[in-house]
């Protein structure tokens, strides 16, 4: 048992490492993979008879080394295969309590390239960074393991046959594919976000601790710090996020006691840090978003409004602007944001973010009847029973009031300016795919 928990514990902490170094050889995903999984397998045996070695790490690299020659060597002659021997040879003279190159950041820009898939991105970095199996990775995506399993080797399959380079790339690429990278980052998080009580994993632990990885191989990033800020923010109202009754809080209505006060100052100071380097960008402005959102005494909506209108000049999408038109109307813009909520339906029709926004909106301007219909049409499209309470209480309070104005549309607008800038909707990308801006701008409730 020990034995197994320590294998288990190396596996947990040291897989990304282990992954990076054997694919910097061999730059086969699964063959690593495979390599790795048979290492393992010794290490029980082995490690059961003669104890723990000193460096345990160090003993899997070298181990799933020779399990990836012993392949190479049964396999036929290839210019491929003799390059991948030479690298692999060199691990022959590796001591048991040689470090191992970090070169995991290769091995992050690899999973998050472009050319893969928004949801292989996600999967394949859970997986092959962060370790978790085939089947943890599924019940998030709501998919069956075959199905999960199938995209994961569809993935692995397409970097070796585009000849996806396991490299950082250069400065000339670095801004858009560090969007991408931390854009799948924050998918991750989201994904751990808005997962039921009964998810074992994590993820919001393992986005936060990718990007900690990421900002520590290249410190000084401000778009990272700015991720990681936004993150941070978010994560620490986690625990005042649901009321006694079960629905949403609005973070303006949450007790902050509850509220992870270091996670908090530590979010505020990495954004402060960020914005001072003055290379601002689309993860910062959300992550200052995020921070007004949890102003004291209450969300700073004339702020917010400000940041969106920079946020529109670098992510132009529906769902920016429809976070925009929350913002109008919490500045008392109310007949500018509903000519903004006019516009989007066409292209937003059947978001649910959208009807939750709409209902406000257009109760504020006086128009009941498209009120009700969009607030209903935002519980039927609610994902989770949390989220369907709150609107449920918020629209029978709004017909209680005699369909007038009242506190009530305060209470809808902070929770609608929170939700609809979830982007988590892996499924369903709105107003075109950027690279960043294809889902939501900003927090969850």
């Amino acid at each position: 048992m020990a034995v197994a928990r320590a294998l288990s514990l190396v596996m947990r902490e040291d897989r990304g490492r282990l992954m990076a170094a054997l694919v910097a050889r061999l730059g086969d995903f699964q063959r690593v993979e495979d390599a790795l999984q048979e290492a393992g397998i010794s290490a029980l045996l082995h490690w059961g008879r003669s104890g723990l070695p000193d460096s345990p790490r160090a003993w899997l690299l070298k181990v799933a080394g020779r399990k990836a020659l012993d392949r190479l060597r049964a396999e036929g002659r290839s210019a491929r295969r003799e390059a991948a021997l030479a690298q692999f040879a060199v691990l022959e003279t590796v001591e048991a309590t040689e470090d191992i190159p970090d070169e995991r950041l290769r091995l992050i820009f690899t999973c998050c390239h472009p050319a893969l898939e928004e949801k292989s991105r996600v999967a394949l970095t859970l997986r092959t960074v962060c370790g978790l199996t085939t089947e943890e990775i599924a019940r998030m995506f709501l998919d069956t393991a075959s199905t999960m399993g199938q995209r994961l080797s569809r993935a692995k399959s397409k970097i070796a046959l585009a000849g996806i380079p396991f490299a950082v790339p250069g400065p000339e690429e670095w801004d858009d594919r560090l969007q991408t990278v931390l854009t799948t980052i924050y998918l991750i998080f989201t994904t751990g976000y808005t997962a039921g009580p009964d998810e074992p994993r994590n993820l919001c632990a393992e986005a936060i601790f990718l990007c900690r990885l990421l900002l520590a191989l290249r410190p000084g990033q401000a778009e990272i710090e700015g991720a990681l800020a936004r993150m941070l923010l978010t994560d620490a109202r986690c625990a005042a996020r649901i009321g006694a009754d079960g629905a949403s809080v609005p973070p303006g209505e949450q007790d902050r006691a509850l509220w992870d006060t270091q996670c908090l100052d530590e979010g505020r100071a990495l954004l402060h840090r960020a914005l001072l380097r003055k290379r601002v960008g689309p993860f910062q402005i959300k992550a200052a978003i995020s921070a007004c959102q949890m102003a004291d005494p209450g969300p700073d909506w004339p702020q917010i409004l400000q940041l969106y209108t920079v946020l529109m000049t670098v992510e132009p999408t529906a769902v920016v602007r429809l976070n925009h038109a929350v913002a109008l109307a919490e500045t008392g813009h109310v007949e500018a944001a509903q000519a903004v909520i006019t516009r989007l339906q066409p292209e937003l029709d059947g978001f649910q973010p959208l009807h939750a926004a709409a209902a406000v909106i257009h109760a504020r301007a006086g128009a009941w009847d498209e009120a009700r219909r969009n607030g209903l049409a935002a519980i039927d499209g609610a994902e989770r029973e949390a989220d369907r309470l709150l609107l449920r209480k918020l629209l029978q309070g709004l017909e209680s009031a005699g369909r007038g104005p009242t506190s009530v549309f305060d209470t809808i607008s902070m929770f609608t300016g929170e939700r609809v800038m979830r982007d988590d909707d892996l499924a369903r990308p709105v107003g075109g795919d950027n690279g960043l801006g294809s889902h939501g701008g900003n927090d969850l409730a």
